[in-house]
């Protein structure tokens, strides 16, 4: 019996971490992408001369950023250029380019919600199981993107919406200071501080898109320990 559960648990761990990889392909790029595309679009074509409007991994990869996914189901890509006097509106501009990948990731993760529940109530099997594994993965780990990129805190997508409040001068200063508080928020996830108020966040997101999706199930809710 203990030899039937230890290889159900290897099975699931396989697909936890080919979720994680595909993750790197398709997730990350897409949230990138993203941020390309809507600031192309409001005027600015800095990173799109960078060759970044683009879903190729390797034009994103940052390979502590692909590690951290590997490894903890939580990364990141390198940041995508943005000269915000391109923008008719800088501070507009700059927010409405930051709020794009998070926007990304929560679509996929609505995506993969309903593929999950497609599948959920139309199939079943041993190997639909795996196939349901995987998609509570990816649908967790875009929530998980789109919640930890929303942080008002530099360098994540959070704290460039916060230009929409924040004084010109004191957002600068601010980002003077990138770099260092980017080390003191990993530094802080490294320790686990962040993983209760993280959790809640992610579990609010999943409830919203499993309640936007309709046939609520609360069974969907063990999936978060999969990641």
């Amino acid at each position: 019996m203990n030899g039937f559960l230890t290889a159900g648990m290897g099975k699931i761990q396989m697909v936890v971490y080919l979720v994680r990889i595909a993750a790197i392909f398709i997730a990350i790029p897409a949230h990138e992408m993203a941020h390309a595309w809507v600031s192309s679009k409001l005027g600015d074509d800095t990173a799109k001369r960078y060759g970044r409007l683009t879903m190729n991994p390797m034009a994103h990869f940052d390979l502590m950023g692909a590690l951290c996914m590997l490894l903890a189901g939580i990364g990141w890509a390198k940041p995508v250029p943005a000269n915000v006097r391109n923008f008719k509106n800088p501070k507009a501009g700059m927010a409405i380019t930051a709020a794009a990948g998070p926007v990304m990731n929560l679509l996929l993760a609505y995506v993969g919600m309903i593929l999950y529940k497609l599948v959920y109530y139309k199939s079943n099997g041993m190997a639909v199981e795996m196939v349901l594994v995987a998609l509570s993965v990816f649908i967790s780990i875009n929530i998980s993107l789109t919640v930890f990129n929303l942080l008002p805190i530099p360098p994540f997508d959070g704290s460039r919406l916060a230009t929409v409040f924040l004084p010109t001068r004191t957002y600068f200063k601010i980002m003077e200071y990138e770099k260092y508080i980017m080390v003191g928020i990993l530094l802080v996830v490294w320790l686990g501080l962040l993983d209760l108020p993280l959790s809640i966040l992610n579990s609010w997101v999943w409830h919203f898109l499993d309640w936007g999706t309709g046939y609520l199930d609360p069974i969907l809710m063990g999936s978060f320990a999969y990641i």
